[in-house]
């Protein structure tokens, strides 16, 4: 009997040590693969960890009110309104920061003077009446500011502050019917929300500051330039839109083309940066009350230009094969100059809002591929094909044809709209610009998650 429970022990001490062995090489790798994540995150964008350090800063500053005798004495429990703002309006841009901040401490300043003053006029009737009027006073006021939170304008820049402002209001209320101290209350609580918002802003804004109005500006610069990287036409080069659809081989390689769709899922992120950054004060080159909205009509153009390109690369893959050599060799040097002219335009607007200067030859580049657009559709109203011709041959190299046509008239609105943000920014002209070495240089990607602010206490 013990050799028999001898043998059976082995097995199971066996199969125990290798589960233990598998459990901790399962363990071992899932923490090199939290490490290489981690990294890479850090690796994508260096703010994020000067971010992190920023935040844990500015909480260490203001949680010092809890171990100071003073100022515990003179906040008590009320200080962890000054931790608790930190947290939730410390955002990774200045103006998403400012504007949460402002919106939090008017919000509370407001309400709770209305609160005060609820809570005065409903004890005059008698403590009969208070807790009814109090109540009624709290579902006026939440339901109408509510209502306020719908209207789009209230909802972009003060949606915030208008559930700051049910919050505080409510809590002033309740907590008022059942001490006499509200106005003690409501006054340490906006003195500690004015300390942790003022210490968040100034660490925000003192420390490596993140403009939003930068972000904006180089994510649309960027845009730019992903779609002149598709239309671009280089000598002896098979890159651009027009080389690889036309089959012209060069000394190179074809180019992934699919940059350009990161642009059509920026909208978003365009719209939350422009709210930031109507926040901020003058900084750098962007002034006081400079025209954050010309650059959602730019964005808008940009987007309305990329869903062409998009249509246009679905050719790429699926249409050389349907239309004869014949017909595309006709309207080929037409359509290679509207995208090579068109590119070199994009990419001259892109450096202008790069550098804030007034674009110099963005408008040749515009003129010649309008040239080039009007000997494309003579070509067209003429006719391409011999009457024999399949008419299913010709529809793809037409279709192609009429979206080039309207990459050109994309690329016009967004030089007419680059040339208006010039004249309302008051750009500079164009005398000195950025050198190779600094127009080169690598900027952090604009990542979306950035701007997603939180609405929580």
């Amino acid at each position: 009997m013990s050799m028999i429970k001898e043998e059976t022990a082995e097995p199971l001490i066996t199969q125990s040590w290798c589960r233990l062995k598998a459990l901790l090489g399962k363990l071992r790798s899932d923490v090199v693969e939290l490490g290489s994540k981690i990294k890479k995150l850090g690796q994508e964008d260096p703010r994020r960890v000067i971010h992190s350090f920023k935040v844990g800063l500015a909480i260490a500053l203001v949680s010092q009110i809890y171990y100071f005798e003073p100022l515990y004495e003179g906040f008590g429990v009320a200080a962890m309104w000054a931790v608790l703002t930190v947290v939730v309006i410390f955002e990774f841009t200045v103006g998403a920061t400012l504007g949460k901040g402002i919106n939090r401490g008017i919000a509370t300043f407001l309400a709770g003077a209305l609160g005060v003053g609820a809570h005065r006029l409903a004890g005059f009737p008698g403590e009969r009446f208070e807790p009814i009027l109090l109540g009624l006073s709290v579902f006026l006021v939440a339901a109408v500011v509510t209502f306020l939170r719908f209207f789009p304008k209230m909802k972009a820049r003060y949606d915030y502050g208008l559930m700051i402002f049910i919050l505080t209001f409510s809590l002033i209320c309740v907590s008022g019917y059942q001490d006499d101290e509200v106005l003690d209350m409501a006054h340490s609580r906006l003195s500690t929300i004015l300390i942790g918002g003022t210490v968040a802003v100034l660490v925000c804004i003192s420390i490596c500051p993140v403009w939003a109005g930068d972000d904006l500006n180089t994510l649309l610069v960027s845009n730019l330039e992903k779609l002149a990287d598709f239309l671009d036409e280089k000598a002896n080069e098979y890159t651009g839109f027009g080389a690889q659809y036309f089959n012209t081989l060069g000394s190179g390689q074809p180019k992934d083309l699919q940059a350009y769709k990161s642009v059509l899922n920026s909208k978003n992120t365009e719209e939350s940066l422009v709210n930031f950054a109507k926040w901020e004060p003058r900084h750098g080159q962007f002034r006081y009350r400079h025209p954050w909205e010309q650059y959602l009509k730019i964005g808008g153009l940009t987007r309305q230009c990329a869903n062409i390109i998009e249509a246009l690369n679905a050719y790429l893959s699926c249409s050389n094969n349907q239309t004869t050599y014949d017909i595309r060799a006709k309207i080929q040097e037409s359509c290679t100059n509207i995208s090579s002219e068109s590119s070199h335009a994009l990419k001259e607007l892109a450096l202008a809002m790069k550098t804030m200067t007034r674009p110099s030859t963005a408008n040749s580049h515009i003129v010649n591929a309008g040239k080039a657009a009007q000997d494309l559709k003579s070509m067209l109203r003429t006719g391409l094909w011999l009457p024999e011709t399949d008419l299913l041959e010709v529809i793809p190299i037409t279709t192609v044809a009429s979206l080039l046509l309207d990459v050109v008239t994309c690329s016009e609105k967004i030089a007419e709209s680059v040339n208006e943000l010039a004249s309302l920014a008051h750009f500079k002209n164009a005398g000195r610009r950025l050198s190779k070495q600094e127009t080169l240089r690598p900027r952090p990607p604009i990542q979306e998650h950035h701007y997603l602010s939180t609405t929580a206490e």
